[in-house]
């Protein structure tokens, strides 16, 4: 799923750049269609992982989010992101950043549910799919709702 809109002056900072909160909202948008349409019902943000700017985006560019699930869980699901600005004057785009957001697939009384199988096909889909429980692992953790004890997958890369 590919989300555009156009930097206008209410998006910017005193600098002239889109301002990070209001990209993080419409990556969190993106995500959500994304994660909605893979399991047709509503689906509500659980996580952001790092978000990291490497190119500023300027005022009158367009920007072109991105939104692909990378794995799917038993009630959750992680969601890549990547971000471009476009110069569409000069047709120059570049990449601004990227992220993994994970949200939850609610049935009709607002509860988790059950989210369907993501089979994965390209390389890197595969990629993005193998290292995902290794990222969920590091979420939990952090959420203090893993001992890092029980995060098999990332000791493994240790030992």
């Amino acid at each position: 799923m590919i989300m555009t809109e156009l930097v206008l002056p209410n998006d910017t900072n005193t600098f002239g750049n889109l301002m990070g909160g209001r990209l993080m909202y419409w990556m969190d948008i993106a995500a959500a269609i994304a994660g909605a349409k893979h399991c047709n019902v509503p689906v509500v943000t659980a996580s952001v992982d790092n978000i990291s700017f490497t190119s500023p985006i300027k005022l009158g560019n367009a920007v072109h989010i991105e939104a692909k699930l990378s794995r799917a869980f038993n009630t959750s699901m992680e969601v890549h992101l990547k971000v471009w600005g476009e110069d569409i004057l000069k047709q120059y785009r570049y990449k601004s950043n990227e992220a993994f957001f994970t949200f939850v697939a609610l049935d009709h009384n607002s509860k988790p549910r059950h989210v369907p199988e993501l089979k994965p096909e390209s390389e890197e889909e595969i990629m993005l799919f193998e290292s995902a429980l290794r990222r969920r692992q590091l979420r939990l953790i952090l959420a203090g709702k893993m001992k890092p004890d029980d995060a098999s997958e990332l000791k493994a890369l240790f030992s």
